[in-house]
């Protein structure tokens, strides 16, 4: 920072407070938001664990209650209450059991006792006997003290008494305690006293329902989030299986009761202190049976999302503060850009230095630096004046590609002395025909295309054009002429191109055509009527070479003809065929019959290029169909872009004969020797001459010579496809391309594929291709 300058401190100085400052009021105010929503949301989500853990226990417990009613008011027990029992009322017993097994489609329970004081007896779930050879004898005695008729009983072997809550039916405080009982450890049991009226009378009996804590524990939550959660009885005493929360929450379990009493409310949440460690608590009174419900969360698993937050926000604000910083540098250096800039520009001109180990301001150092270069004016402008022919090329490609507007123009070509006062403008390109037949090889045509162009320099005036320019193979001239009237114009521009073009005839003897673009009046249209001339040069295809051609007399006529398209594949058929069979003179025949049918169709130049590639992809694939590699057989000067490259019809077709016609004919007659003995090709062959016939495996082995059989599993290993299918194949192909290119009806196409009815070949045909003759004709026209 010491070494910036001092202008580009200031403003990353401001920039970095300017942006900063808003980053971090924004994530302290967001982490703070954040946090206390978290917090308020960790609350309202344990009361509502508790809630529900709360709602799952007693809902268990009210319907055990609801069904163990209905049992004890049932005519059963009714009836066996007023009644002695003994062991050989086996049909009394085992009903007043099945009462009990009903009660388990509620919840799993531990056991079940129903005691008649009466008349002495005790119905279990597992056994029956009298009350005294029972170890519930004790226990039985000790509900004789509670006064309501329903009431639970918790028990665990780590309490030394059960508590008595509030009566689940009928809501009568209790305020007798329980005395110890001998019973199974840690179970609740669920008390009536028969007949269930409240009353300080002895009852009649009891259903005594033990349900293990264990059972009950698993509706209790488990969500590690909850923190601690766990049930205290009416005394604060722990059950469920949660004793070894013991001694631990003592002083919590005091503080809950004391705010449940004070404030009347069965739930709240508030903060404390558990073993010097800050916790959470929430809680809920069941109103059921006085239980407590109990949860206690670490403050440090409630802050521990939003240490996350803290963390995240922290790194996207730190994030924000390195793209600010960076935006700051970025922008500073942007702003900083023009003066540092005007500064380097400065640095080369000669004046004093400032002092050592002084920043000087940047403002005064430029002003002392340009004071120099307005010194310099002259001499640069002496500099200039050397490359001024080569700036003067430079400007006229960037005016022909579309680099430069025309303001740019009005204001550099006073510089460049173009001609001025003109009224239309026209773009002439000259492009070499062809160096074959004259004393100059290839690579002499950028060579050759550098005298054109200074040839065109010397032999137009300045006053009539702008300096001409070589832009890739062509040579590009901008003519000037005060003419207006559209009909001399054109003649003047034909004049001025003959004119070149003879003298290049004359002194260089090169065969050359020229374009001429339409005329123009806007220098801004430089670019469309250079891409004009080039477009106009291109009717050489069609017209012949060393001529000159204008852009309005090779506009397009339309789309090929469909005729003439079938006409060509035909011909191309043909040509094809006489390649393979390896006769130079058919092929040449055809080629001329294929080139005799372009010329009377008088095509546009343009459709040129297409059919030509056409029947280049033709020939690719002959040399494809022996398997042969079309780089290595045909070489580089056979490539479509070579074609591409071709400007005249006669460079084409001299083309086609030389390097493809000949190279592929050698091709095929090598191929024809090494693979005579080639079996599955032979057979194909046979297809493409025969499939007009009856033709079948047996007719190929008995003209090859060869078992049926063997040939079936040669043809099938080489082809992919058995000899039927094949031929089929063939055939649906044949029938496709006359479908397509002639208007024969069905029936006589099946005729010449030599089906015996029209059905049989449309049913062959639809399975092939997945459609009919008839639809797949109206598909492609």
């Amino acid at each position: 920072m010491l070494f910036l300058p001092k202008y580009l401190l200031r403003l990353l100085c401001f920039t970095m407070i300017l942006g900063a400052l808003p980053v971090i009021v924004i994530g302290s105010v967001s982490y703070t938001i954040a946090s206390r929503d978290i917090e308020q949301k960790v609350r309202e989500s344990n009361l509502q664990i508790l809630h529900q853990t709360q709602m799952r226990v007693e809902q268990v417990l009210r319907s055990l209650q609801l069904s163990s009613i209905q049992y004890v008011n049932s005519p059963l027990v009714l009836r066996a209450m007023k009644q002695p029992l003994n062991s050989s009322e086996f049909q009394e017993i085992r009903d007043l059991t099945s009462g009990f097994n009903n009660l388990q489609v509620v919840t799993s329970i531990d056991q079940a006792y129903l005691v008649n004081l009466e008349q002495d007896w005790v119905v279990s779930m597992r056994s029956f006997g009298k009350l005294g050879d029972f170890s519930i004898k004790d226990r039985i005695g000790t509900y004789l003290t509670y006064t309501n008729s329903l009431f639970w009983v918790t028990q665990n072997k780590s309490s030394s008494k059960e508590s008595v809550p509030v009566s689940a039916g009928m809501g009568e405080a209790l305020t007798e305690q329980a005395p110890t009982l001998i019973s199974s450890d840690n179970v609740v049991s669920m008390v009536f006293k028969i007949p269930m009226v409240p009353t300080n009378v002895k009852p009649k009996g009891f259903l005594v329902i033990d349900i293990a804590d264990a059972e009950l524990s698993s509706f209790l939550s488990r969500n590690p989030n909850s923190g601690d959660l766990y049930v205290l009885d009416k005394d604060q005493r722990y059950f469920l299986n949660d004793t070894n929360y013991a001694n631990k929450y003592d002083v919590l379990n005091k503080d809950i009761q004391e705010k449940v009493q004070t404030t009347g409310e069965p739930q709240g949440f508030f903060s404390a202190e558990v073993e010097g460690k800050p916790v959470a608590v929430s809680y809920r009174q069941s109103p059921l049976n006085g239980w407590l419900y109990v949860s206690v969360v670490s403050l440090g698993q409630i802050t521990a999302q939003s240490q996350k937050i803290a963390v995240v926000t922290g790194v996207a604000t730190l994030i924000m503060l390195l793209v600010t910083g960076l935006v700051a540098i970025y922008g500073s250096r942007r702003m900083y850009s023009p003066i540092s800039r005007l500064l380097q520009f400065t640095k080369g001109l000669d004046s004093p230095l400032p002092p050592a180990g002084r920043r000087q301001d940047e403002f005064i150092y430029i002003e002392e630096r340009l004071s120099t270069l307005f010194s310099s004016e002259k001499t640069m402008r002496e500099q200039m004046k050397g490359q001024h022919v080569h700036l003067q090329e430079f400007f006229m490609t960037k005016l022909l590609t579309g680099k430069i507007s025309e303001e740019d123009f009005r204001y550099q070509g006073e510089l460049y002395d173009f001609p001025t006062g003109w009224s239309h403008l026209g773009v002439l390109m000259l492009q070499i025909d062809t160096l074959e037949g004259t004393r100059y090889e290839e690579q002499d045509r950028d060579l050759l295309l550098f005298a054109v162009n200074n040839m065109v320099g010397e032999l137009l005036p300045s006053e009539i054009r702008f300096t001409p320019v070589m832009l890739d193979d062509a040579q590009v001239t901008v003519l000037a002429s005060e003419l207006n009237d559209e009909v001399q114009l054109k003649e003047w521009m034909h004049t001025q191109a003959d004119w070149i073009r003879e003298r290049i005839v004359t002194y260089l003897n090169l065969p050359v055509s020229i374009g001429i673009s339409r005329t123009y009046s806007r220098i801004g249209d430089t670019p469309r009527a250079y891409q004009e001339s080039k477009e106009a040069l291109q009717g050489r295809v069609s017209l012949g070479s060393r001529i000159i051609l204008h852009y309005e007399d090779i506009q397009p006529r339309g789309q090929m003809e469909a005729a003439l398209y079938t006409q060509l594949r035909m011909i191309e058929d043909q040509l094809a065929s006489a390649i393979k069979q390896g006769d130079e003179e058919k092929t040449d025949i055809y080629f001329t019959q294929y080139l005799g049918l372009l010329a009377d169709k008088k095509l546009h130049f343009s459709e040129y290029p297409v059919i030509m590639v056409q029947l280049l992809s033709r020939v690719y694939q002959l040399v494809q169909e022996q398997g042969g590699d079309v780089a290595e057989v045909l070489g580089e000067k056979a490539s479509m872009a070579y074609l591409l490259k071709l400007s005249t019809l006669d460079e084409m077709t001299g083309w086609f004969r030389k390097r493809l016609f000949l190279p592929v004919i050698r091709f095929w007659k090598e191929q024809e020797e090494s693979q005579y003995m080639n079996i599955a090709r032979r057979m194909i062959r046979l297809i493409e001459e025969r499939y007009d016939r009856d033709l079948s495996l047996e007719a190929c082995a008995e003209e090859l010579n060869f078992h049926p059989v063997y040939l079936s599993r040669v043809f099938k290993k080489e082809a992919g496809v058995n000899f039927t299918e094949y031929l089929a194949e063939y055939r649906m192909e044949k029938a496709k391309t006359w479908l397509q290119t002639t208007d024969l009806k069905i029936s006589e196409i099946a005729e010449k594929l030599n089906y015996t009815n029209p059905t049989a070949f449309i049913r062959t045909f639809r399975k092939i291709t997945g459609t009919t003759p008839g639809k797949y004709r109206e598909q492609q026209r």
